[in-house]
């Protein structure tokens, strides 16, 4: 999987007359290794050639698992007293390789990281390679599909725990604790990104924090929650109310809910995916609460739990077999509560299908 990847690359290399590639981003050298690894302040990249074998370079304690990631090519390993960059230049050396030009992640690669390469390389000509990787992994192949349904499953699971913890009296940090405990029973180590349990007043914040706020009779509790699995992301948000809901509630919710039915019927190839922001946020508007609606319809997911495409009104790039992405739309009414929705897509030969399946009817414990 990982060597027609690179092929990818370097015939995109090949037809652009970039001399090379230097890969840095931790998503970025697992699509094309398989090595799955957060190296901190280390540098751990690909470094990746028009007519030579690539190199993957990282810290002497990691090249066991680069090699167990099924990597087959040379690994550069270095330890904390050596300069990685005297060996970066020296496997170009010895390769008699000039680098006129070097493609790298201009969104990840810090200045520092620029100022050496321009020291080693004698300032190439700096290429963006963000936009080649991000039609790459824009399409996902069968075996990734398969991990992104399994991670999918597990966001449901962590769902289906937080329901069954919710008692009145019980904090936010209490049923979050539960949700990752039960997870990590089942293997998971790490979040897609920071787990958002909230509560009452509190569900109108998209991004709020979960602390000791305790759910009290006729709140709204709001999950929003992700696994990463074998290196792929989910992102599910559910929202359930405790004992009962009154009229305003219930209406915010059936809105919320038409608007994501209805973002999801015009999931299809071929349609653009401004289209589905849209069709949203017009029912949600027309309900009277489009001031409410704060932010875009969703993002593309895969090994980023926020990757490409960005799902804007705006955005003219059509649905393609094999595109995952989160549909989420919400209303958030400050001093209020809030409502959100969302799930994993994947776009299909005729249509699209859920990843994620807990229940989104309005559910009242």
């Amino acid at each position: 999987m990982s060597q027609k990847r690179l092929h990818a690359l370097v015939d995109w290399m090949k037809t652009e007359h970039i001399s090379a590639s230097f890969i840095t981003s931790k998503a970025n050298v697992f699509y094309l290794s398989q090595f799955y690894t957060d190296p901190h302040e280390r540098i751990v990249g690909l470094l990746i050639f028009q007519n030579e074998a690539p190199l993957l370079v990282c810290p002497n304690m990691e090249k066991e698992q680069v090699r167990s990631a099924g990597w087959e090519h040379e690994i550069i390993g270095y330890s904390d007293t050596d300069n990685p960059w005297e060996f970066i230049k020296k496997a170009t050396v010895e390769r008699n390789i000039q680098i006129d030009s070097l493609a790298i992640e201009k969104e990840h690669m810090i200045y520092t990281r620029v100022e050496k390469i321009n020291e080693i390389f004698s300032s190439p000509i700096l290429v963006s390679a963000e936009e080649i990787l991000q039609e790459l992994r824009n399409i996902k192949e069968p075996g990734e599909i398969h991990i992104l349904r399994e991670a999918a499953k597990l966001a449901d699971f962590g769902v289906e725990v937080g329901v069954s913890a919710i008692k009145e009296g019980r904090t936010e940090s209490e049923i979050l604790a539960t949700i990752e405990y039960e997870l990590k029973k089942k293997g998971i180590r790490e979040m897609s990104f920071s787990t958002m349990v909230l509560t009452g007043e509190k569900t109108a914040a998209p991004h709020g924090k979960p602390g000791l706020t305790t759910v009290k009779h006729g709140d709204f509790v709001l999950f929003d929650l992700g696994v990463v699995f074998n290196g792929y992301c989910s992102d599910i948000t559910r929202t359930v109310a405790l004992g009962e809901v009154n009229d305003k509630q219930r209406e915010v919710y059936e809105t919320v809910l038409e608007a994501q039915l209805a973002a999801l019927a015009v999931s299809k190839p071929g349609e653009e995916i401004g289209l589905i922001d849209r069709t949203a946020r017009s029912i949600i508007t027309e309900k009277g609460y489009g001031d409410y609606f704060t932010h875009r319809i969703g993002h593309g997911l895969g090994i980023d739990v926020h990757e490409y495409p960005s799902m804007t009104a705006t955005n003219t790039l059509q649905l393609r077999q094999g595109m995952t992405f989160t549909i989420e739309p919400g209303i958030y009414i400050p001093g209020v509560g809030g409502v959100r929705i969302e799930d994993d897509v994947l776009i299909t030969e005729t249509g699209f299908e859920t990843l994620t399946k807990f229940p989104k009817e309005l559910q009242i414990i």
